[in-house]
């Protein structure tokens, strides 16, 4: 096997096990979302960073790998690639590990994307009925018309 082939193997074996990191990174931060715990959150997000970072550096020595053989960084140069190199199983192996994986912690972002927005708008409802804002609660006046906030301070009501 060439360099540049034994480059692309590692690369792809390397991603199948960070991105398996960080689905269960996903999966944690998931749970803390769903209870609310901040400070725990921000205590995920420097491993959150370095596996991201990794997942990059990764994915670009992948797509150099391909590029030494004169491939494309897609889908036609990686069939190219394992056409190239039919003897590498365990490529291939972790190639088929890695796109599945991938899909899965797309998934999971985007749901913990979903919750966190979720979570922002609760809080700013919140701070908005702390601060006696009728209008971003839709409320109205007892003459049927919206009401406006007399002033913008924390309300003795609530």
């Amino acid at each position: 096997m060439t360099e540049a082939g034994a480059d692309f193997s590692h690369a792809v074996e390397a991603e199948v096990a960070a991105v398996r990191r960080f689905v269960g990174l996903l999966e944690r931060e998931q749970t803390i979302l769903s209870h609310g715990d901040v400070d725990q959150l921000l205590e995920l997000l420097p491993e959150k960073n370095g596996l991201t970072a990794q997942l990059t550096a990764l994915a670009i020595q992948r797509s150099q790998a391909l590029a030494k053989e004169g491939l494309t960084d897609d889908p036609a140069g990686v069939a190219a690639w394992f056409a190239a190199h039919p003897s590498e199983t365990s490529a291939r192996a972790a190639w088929s590990l890695l796109l599945p994986i991938a899909r899965q912690a797309h998934e999971l972002n985007c749901v913990n994307g979903d919750l966190i927005q979720l979570r922002m708008r609760h809080n700013a409802q919140a701070l908005e009925a702390l601060l006696g804002s009728n209008d971003a609660l839709g409320l109205y006046g007892p003459n049927g018309q919206s009401t406006t906030a007399s002033s913008r301070r924390i309300s003795d009501n609530a």
